[in-house]
């Protein structure tokens, strides 16, 4: 990738020629919205089915996209409301956000070997504590999803909202760790026993590993402990499926037809944040396309004919309210009023353009940058319906 930086470019290439998009960055950075803005975007100016896919439960993207809610089953937004917020789509848009259990009983029911096999699994008591509570099964499940998702071929662009950054990184490893975890030494310790000799095989262990079941059967309980042997049994029975989705996964994300984004503000934490992102993309050789900066202060504050109108009015505000109050117009006749109101509005002023500095030498600053960086400016108001989302889609994608 050339490491020469071109600001204000546009992401619409990039729409026309990945499968898959990933945008990641540190929470409360604008990411969820930006990535909808982008799917909205894609859909009335490139076309084609696209999906937004959110990991992150953020149920603010049902809002703005106008849905009452979302879950595993992607929803179509009708057209009707796209034609009602001013767009004419050229494609159809759709939304889902991920339901960890609905996956994972999804995973099991089409991966194990038998319906038998599946439904000892869903009814084990270890089930709902693995899949709702393993710090990686939202990760790895999340990744299944986006495998299936994209191996359906009812999409031809596929837009993903990730957790925060530093999840993200689980959220990318959770295919291998996942395999590494089913085929690890902690569970073949855990049901040796059973695979030696079913449920009597504790009897039949060897007298090098006694130790550690007695202290396993005062610890946790012989029922309890059967309860784990018998689950991990019957899980292990898809380890192979694990191992060749894995990594399928992973070739899927290293392709030319998956590209990542990294969305940051321009505020000294996030910055942090989107530079680690994108060095560990970097280096873990995915394609690093794009960083969004969002809410960005416009350029005219840091224009020094600005600073020099916003000095003057605040050194000069009484003699420029005298003057208004002589205009003749009823709101301005008070000039102690005025004054204070063009002293106010000046120190304002000064204080964004000292904002907008800071951001202009931070932005300066961050230098493992993609060659594409696209600008989404602050708004006054926070983006809630699909009208909000479009303005950002416009400085994503603006017109050539």
């Amino acid at each position: 990738m050339s490491g020469e930086r071109t600001a204000g470019v546009s992401l619409e290439p990039l729409l026309r020629s990945r499968e898959i998009v990933v945008f990641c960055g540190s929470g409360g950075v604008g990411k969820t919205t930006t990535a909808a803005a982008t799917a909205l975007e894609a859909t009335v100016r490139v076309g084609g089915r696209v999906l937004v896919l959110t990991i992150d439960p953020a149920r603010r993207l049902a809002d703005a996209l106008g849905l009452e809610g979302i879950g595993n089953i992607a929803r179509r937004v009708p057209d009707e409301a796209l034609r009602a917020a001013g767009m004419e789509p050229r494609g159809e848009l759709y939304a889902a956000m991920l339901d960890t259990k609905a996956s994972w009983d999804d995973l099991v029911l089409r991966h194990a070997p038998n319906e038998e096999t599946a439904y000892r699994i869903l009814d084990n008591r270890m089930y709902a504590t693995v899949t709702g509570r393993f710090v990686q099964s939202h990760d790895y499940i999340a990744m299944e999803r986006l495998y299936d998702l994209h191996s359906s071929g009812r999409y031809d662009l596929i837009v993903v909202d990730t957790p925060p950054t530093r999840n993200a990184i689980d959220f990318l490893e959770a295919p291998a760790r996942m395999a590494e975890f089913f085929g690890g030494r902690l569970l073949r310790w855990l049901t040796m026993p059973y695979r030696v000799g079913g449920r009597r095989g504790a009897r039949l262990i060897n007298f090098a590993s006694r130790p550690f079941y007695q202290l396993a059967d005062r610890i946790l309980g012989r029922q309890f402990l059967q309860d784990i042997a018998e689950f991990f049994l019957n899980f292990q029975t898809m380890y192979d499926g694990f191992v060749v989705r894995a990594q399928a996964v992973e070739e899927l994300l290293h392709e030319r037809r998956t590209g990542f984004v990294v969305v940051s503000t321009l505020e000294e934490a996030p910055l942090r944040e989107a530079r680690f992102f994108c060095t560990a993309l970097g280096e873990r050789r995915f394609n690093l396309d794009a960083l969004v900066l969002n809410r960005v202060l416009p350029e005219y504050f840091q224009q020094e004919a600005g600073r020099a109108a916003a000095s003057h009015l605040l050194e000069h505000a009484e003699t420029l309210a005298a003057k208004l109050a002589m205009v003749g117009v009823a709101d301005l006749g008070d000039s102690a009023r005025t004054a204070r109101v063009l002293r106010a509005a000046a120190g304002i002023y000064g204080d964004y353009s000292v904002v907008a500095g800071r951001e202009g030498e931070l932005r300066e600053k961050f230098s493992p940058v993609p060659h594409i960086v696209a600008t989404v400016p602050a708004l006054e108001d926070d983006v809630h319906d699909l009208t909000g989302l479009r303005r950002i889609g416009t400085q994503l994608l603006p017109s050539l």
